[in-house]
This record gives C-alpha cells, structure tokens and sequence, in this order.
C-alpha cells in the first residue's frame, strides 16, 4: 500500500521515478495533482486567501487505504500511490497526488480518476477557507458525488 498523509510538500518527478526505477513491466503511468486555487464557485465570489484541510489521524488512513484497495481490485494496477496533504495551504499549493501505473493506458487512466472521484467523496478530510470576510466551512459539492456515483456497479 502506498499512502502518505504529510504536512510537506511532494515531488512529482521525484515520485514517479521512485515508482518506475528498474522497472520494465511498466506501460503507463497516469497522475493528478489537486491544487488549492483562489475561487470556489459554489461558496461565493469572495477571493480565497487560504485553505486548512484537517483529518483524524487513523482514520484517514484506513479510508485511503480502502480506496485503494477498491482501485486495485477493478484494474490490473502494478503500483498506485496516494500524497494527500494536511494543514494550511495558500492558491497554488499543491495539495494531492495521485499516480498509477499499469501495463496499459486505460487502466492507469481509469483508475487515477476512480481515486480522485473517491478521494473526494470519501476520504474523511474537513476543509476550512479562509477569505476578508472570515472563516467558513466548505460544503461537499453535489458534482463531486455525481463523479463518483459513475463507478457504481462498474468493476
């Protein structure tokens, strides 16, 4: 299993040649970096200065392990990785990772977007903006559960 949860930042070159490094069984390496951006559309117009995202220790593992375990059940995966991050971060940060890697493409594709759909809707993560105004509390967006919902019976 590969998951990290780190407060640091992560190197994507620097994992996918960890991940592929003396490999020939390799086809395709698919990944997604999340970046904390400046405008959420869904809680107003006001500027994001920042973004804490918190998690129970534990428990987010055992969630992100889950997810990974249901990505490597529906596709021939021969390593898969997990970064997410915790704690405060500014638009432009990065904030996850994802990367598979299959024999072939589909399956590097496919499952890179299961996990982000997954990790979206079921990783036990809380995110907190911070804008003039104050605090707030981000909301679970309808689109992202409708994302995740395609995978539904699919295997």
């Amino acid at each position: 299993m590969a998951i990290r949860l780190q407060e640091g930042p992560f190197d994507l070159g620097q994992e996918i040649s960890i991940m592929t490094a003396a490999r020939k069984d390799v086809g395709a390496v698919a990944s997604f970096i999340g970046i904390a951006r400046e405008d959420n559309p869904d809680e107003g117009a006001e500027p994001v200065i920042a973004m804490t995202l918190e998690h129970y220790p534990g428990m987010t593992e055992r969630q992100l392990m889950a997810i990974e375990t249901e990505a490597r059940g529906r596709w021939p995966l021969i390593d898969c990785l997990i970064v997410h991050r915790f704690g405060r971060f500014e638009p432009g940060d990065p904030i996850v990772l994802v990367v598979t890697l299959s024999s072939h493409r589909q399956a590097a594709f496919d499952s890179c977007n299961f996990l982000m759909d997954y990790l979206k809707t079921q990783a036990p993560f809380w995110k907190r903006e911070e804008t003039v105004s104050g605090e707030r509390w981000v909301n679970a967006r309808l689109s992202d559960n409708d994302a995740a919902e395609r995978w539904e019976g699919q295997h």
